[in-house]
This record gives structure tokens, sequence and C-alpha cells, in this order.
């Protein structure tokens, strides 16, 4: 092989705009132009890289995919005269289905296309909806299809010869399958493997994934080059941030930098002589894949296990299970701050907004999302008075909450606008007839309702886009106002759970605001941590102190968000949730109390899905989210009554 066995690969995260085919062509052109420049002789793209990933129900419209078909034939043409062989990634028609496919492409002729084989259909991921599942048939190993003016072959047994180099092709979930396909196109020679991909971040996800990436280069004695899809993609719920790795045989050669708002392009020399030679050293590296036939022997076996009155549990069980584990603190709370971020930043652009608008309280979640807006504002490069804080004073609001929302929003150098909403409230008494001594839910709602009518004409005025700064504890219990708080035009803060809220501030105040020119702004959050939860829509009393406290009316917030992680990851029962309740928050609550505030979660959880329904886009941070377009599609009239039966019975 020339170059001293060397062969120099790449891979690329262009800038994307969803559904808009003549852009990403011409963004995915301009990498392979850079990369030719660089002597680059493969590069791979993320997965549907020509379209975007996030079109979700617009791949139903032939508009999309023919535009798709398009723009590659014209790229091939643009491109006939460059050595270069690219991958990128399309949706494909194939006998009347369509498949999520990687395209490869050399010297303006297609060269094979590889359709997805595992298609993610669960959490935040449905791609069924849209795509065929590709299956690799014995009796008609290989097809063919006409693509861009081109036959070309169809299937997923594509080896890719360049010199003395094999390379094979697959497509994100391939690799986090039992088997992946790459492990069997190494047993078939390919040396190198392209992974086009559209992972979404969440928090540690990233540490799986290059664990994921070591393994199965270092198993395959391959080089695996693994693209993934970044700024650009639609931020409706999920954030894509853009990772690129390049492994040899379980070494890191070369890795993107995440949460960018450019394009990226890596590149490293794979050493083909070397994986050659691991593989002809190894002897228990296969030449062909063998399937083995194993006879199970089965016995069943007496259960010896003690009574569930007598189970004694060995072994720890995280009362705070949002709260990012100890050795990896730091780096998670940087994720998720730059995962609000970023999408934040990616919905700015994409609407021409000219400021972000949002109600501050002086509270904790409001506090989050301006941290949020300063940090997004100044990773655009533009000046901190785009951001409009907006304080609303009303009947119930402290003098500690106002005076700490006033000073926080005037040491962030934001724009600051105080308006107090009391007198319009008492208007609106007066037009609907409420008695203003009345203190029921219209007094409250009211209050909630009022603010957000001024952030949404303030937007109107300032060419802005309002941040929601709700949580999800709160959506989880539908602690927020119906057409109030509860609407926004993105809500920063909808896949974070309260109890994580309070350690982001922390971890923000602690990192983030460290140098000489924040010691007023770090005061001013301690204090903000110190404050407990509320509305503030009840009256204070005559020192201008807080009378409502949340927990007081709803329970604590930790024993909720600790019901929320386990009904919502792994859908455990609440006999199951509740033992593991009491073990978590053993000398902190008795039984008693936990039963009592978990009767409470689900009545609110199950009655307030309607709620839920019909929130505004927001980021997935974790693992558990409730939009109702990704993890958590509920009917609003499910009935909670098996619930409630089985605390019951536990009361007995």
């Amino acid at each position: 092989m020339e170059h001293f066995g060397f062969l120099k690969v790449a891979a690329a995260i262009p800038e994307v705009r969803v559904a808009d085919c003549k852009f990403n062509g011409q963004q995915i052109k301009k990498l392979i132009l850079n990369a030719h420049a660089k002597n680059v002789q493969i590069i791979c793209f993320p997965e549907l890289s020509i379209t975007s990933y996030s079109c979700a129900d617009l791949f139903f419209q032939q508009k999309l995919t023919q535009s798709a078909e398009q723009i590659i034939a014209e790229l091939l043409e643009e491109t006939k005269k460059i050595p270069i062989c690219f991958i990128l990634g399309a949706p494909v028609k194939h006998l009347s289905k369509l498949y999520n496919c990687a395209i490869i492409c050399h010297k303006g002729r297609l060269k094979g296309i590889v359709p997805k084989i595992y298609l993610p259909n669960y959490a935040e991921f449905y791609e069924k909806r849209w795509f065929q599942s590709y299956q690799l048939s014995n009796e008609n190993p290989s097809e063919s299809t006409q693509y861009a003016n081109q036959p070309v072959p169809f299937g997923t047994n594509f080896l890719g010869h360049l010199g003395h180099a094999k390379f094979a092709v697959e497509i994100c979930e391939d690799l986090w399958a039992t088997i992946p396909p790459s492990s069997y196109h190494a047993m078939f020679g390919a040396s190198l493997i392209f992974n086009l991909s559209a992972s979404n971040e969440l928090i540690g996800k990233q540490q799986y994934l290059k664990s994921l990436l070591c393994q199965q280069s270092a198993r395959c004695h391959a080089a695996y080059i693994y693209a993934s899809a970044g700024f650009g993609e639609s931020t409706t719920d999920v954030v894509h941030t853009g990772n690129a790795y390049i492994y040899e045989n379980g070494k890191l050669l070369a890795e993107s930098k995440r949460f960018q708002l450019n394009e990226q392009l890596i590149l490293s020399d794979i050493d083909v002589d070397l994986l050659n030679a691991e593989r002809q050293k190894n002897t228990t590296f296969l030449s062909k894949p063998t399937i083995p036939h194993t006879n199970y022997v089965q016995k069943q076996l007496t259960n010896t296990n003690p009574p569930k009155e007598k189970f004694q549990l060995n072994r720890f069980v995280n009362p705070t299970p949002f709260i990012p584990v100890t050795d990896h603190y730091h780096e998670s709370c940087e994720e998720i701050f730059s995962i609000q971020v970023l999408g934040l930043a990616k919905r700015f652009v994409h609407t021409s907004a000219r400021s972000l608008i949002l109600g501050v309280s002086g509270g904790l979640d409001s506090t989050l999302a301006l941290l949020v807006c300063a940090k997004t504002i100044d990773q655009l490069e533009l000046s901190r008075s785009t951001v409009c804080g907006v304080t609303m004073p009303g009947f119930g609001t402290s003098k500690r909450t106002h005076q700490n929302a006033l000073h926080l929003m005037k040491t962030l150098g934001i724009t600051v606008k105080n308006i107090d909403i009391t007198t319009a409230c008492k208007q609106h008494f007066n037009d609907i007839n409420h008695n203003i001594t009345q203190h029921n839910i219209t007094y409250e709602n009211t209050q909630a309702r009022e603010r957000t009518q001024i952030l949404m004409d303030l937007a109107n005025q300032l060419d802005g886009l309002v941040v929601g700064t709700g949580d999800m504890s709160e959506l989880a219990l539908g602690w927020t106002t119906y057409n109030g708080d509860h609407i926004s035009m993105y809500g920063v803060n909808a896949g974070i759970p309260k109890t994580l809220v309070r350690h982001l501030v922390k971890w923000i105040t602690e990192n983030q605001m460290n140098s000489e020119n924040n010691s007023e702004t770090q005061k001013i959050l301690r204090d903000i941590l110190e404050t407990p939860v509320s509305p503030e829509l009840l009256p204070v009393d005559s020192q201008g102190t807080m009378t409502q406290f949340t927990e007081n009316l709803i329970g604590p917030y930790e024993l909720h968000d600790f019901f929320l992680f386990y009904m919502l990851r792994y859908g455990f029962s609440p006999e199951k949730i509740y033992f593991l309740a009491q073990h978590a928050f053993k000398n902190i609550y008795d039984k008693t109390i936990i039963l009592k505030w978990m009767e409470v979660f689900y009545r609110r959880f199950f009655s307030q899905q309607f709620k839920r329904n019909c929130i505004p886009d927001g980021p997935k941070v974790g693992s558990v989210n409730l939009s109702p377009r990704g993890d958590w599609r509920m009917p609003s009239d499910a009935n909670v009554r098996l619930w409630l039966e089985e605390i019951e019975q536990l009361k007995e």
C-alpha cells in the first residue's frame, strides 16, 4: 500500500438546517474539499446528514426525499474529479419502502448504499414510524437499486476496497446492538468501520459511547470512525452536540469538541499494516463468523428467599438519583448546562430572534434559566443586553426574592424591567367580579397568567423569544398554571427536576462565577440557594416575608423526584418504589410520611397529564423526560385507580 500502509481518514460534522437539503449539500461539499486539501482518502458524515436527522414526519413528504436524491446527484457531479471517497446519510426509497441509509460515493459514482439494520424505537427515538429495518436475506444476499440516476448495490453486506484496505459501514444504533454488524464486517476482512450517527447528548452518555467505540475497535482489531450530528439539528426535545471520534485497535487517535456552534473536521492516519498484523497474530480472530450450537440444560430450582416483610436490602439506594455521582459531578454538571445552552442557542438562531425574554422571580428555577440565557448570549458573542429579565412583583412577592431578582439581573449586565402586576390583577378581578379577599385558585392563577401575558407581549415588542423557567418536577406534579407559567417559547429547564436545579445553580455559582468580577453575583446566588421554594402567590406578612411554601403544600421535592425517577425510568410499582424509598430515606422520613406524599404524587401525576401533553419544546438532559413528543406519551384521561389501590394496601 502507498504511504507505508497508512490511510488518512476523517469524520466531519457539518452545520445543518432541518429539511434544507441544498444548504446541507453545500456544507458537505465544503468539508469534502477541505478534507481533500488535507489529503484525506475517506471521509464520513453524520446520519441523514443531507436532510438532517430530526425531520420527523417530514420524511413522509416526497419533496424532501426527492430533494435529497437531487442534491446527492449534484454532489456526485461536482466531485467526480476529486479522488476522495465520502460517505453521507440520506433517506432512500427502495421497493416502496423508506430506509435510513449510508451512501458511499467516489469519483462521481455511487459505490454502495447501506441501510440501517437496528432502528431505535424507545424513549425519544421512534425511527420505525418513518423507516423500514433492513435484514439481509440468505436467499437473496445482494440487491441493487436505482438512485441519483445510477444503478447501485443496496444492502448491508458492502465491503469497500481502497488499496489493501477494506472498509464497511454501520449506522448509529447498529453499534449498540448485542452483536453489531461491524463484528461480522471485521470477520469478513473490513479493517475500517465507519459509523454515521445522530445520537443526542445526555448526562454521562458520552463516556458510555466512548467505551463502546473503544471496545468494538479493539475487539475487531479495526479502525472505527464515528461521526455524529451537531449544531443545527432541531432542539425540539433533544440536543445534538457533535461527537466525532477516530479509534484504532482500541486507541483514541482524534476527537471533536462538543457543544460547538461551527462545523468540525477531525482526521487521522490509520495504520492498516498494524491492524492486519494484529489480526494475523491473534489466534481468536476468525476469518469468517461462526454461530455456536449449544444445548442448554434447564433445571428448576427452589426459591429460598425470605418473605417480603423479612427481606433486607444490602446495597446502597441513592436518595437523589437525578444528581450526578461524585466521581463525575463536575463533568456532568458542565454537560447539563452546556446542553441547555446549545439547545437555546439553536432555537434563538433558528427563529432569528433579537432578544431573550424571561420572568425573573428571585427563585431557583428562574435563576437557572437566567444563567442559561446569559451563557447562551455569551456563546453567540452578543451583548448581554440582548437578554431582557422582567421581575413582576405581585401580592405574594417577598422583599427578599424581589431584591435578589433585581440585583442578580444588574450584576449580570442584562436589560432589566420591573413591572408591578397588582394594579392589572385588581382590574381583572373587577372585570370577572372576583372578591380580592378570596385567596383561592382564581386569585393565584390570575397573577401567573398576567405575568405570562406581559412576557409574551414584550417578546412581540422586542422581537424576542420567551424562555420558560419551569422544571420537570413541577411538570410531573402539575404545579404550574395552565396557560400561565406553563407556557413559553422554549423551556430550558423542562428536562431538569427540582433537586438537580439546586445543584446546578450551586455548581454554576462555584465554577462559573469564581472570578473577582463576579463576587457580588456569587453572594446573591448563595442567598437564592438558601431561599425556600415558593410560588409567592398568596399575600406576604406585615414584614414583607413570604407565607406560602411549596413543599408544605405538595411534599418534599426530594421524595417526588425519587418517585418520578423510578416510576418513569424503570416502570417500578408503588410497592417497590416504597420499599426503595424506605431504604434510601432511612432516618429522614418515616413510612407514613413516604406513603402520604407518594399518594399525592400519583394522584397529581395522573390528573395533570393534560398540561404535559401541550408543553413547549425543551432539551432532554437525562434518562427521564416528560415530553409528549418523546419519552412519555400518556393519555390525559388515564385512570390512577390501580396505583392508588396498591398504595392503600401498603397502608394496611
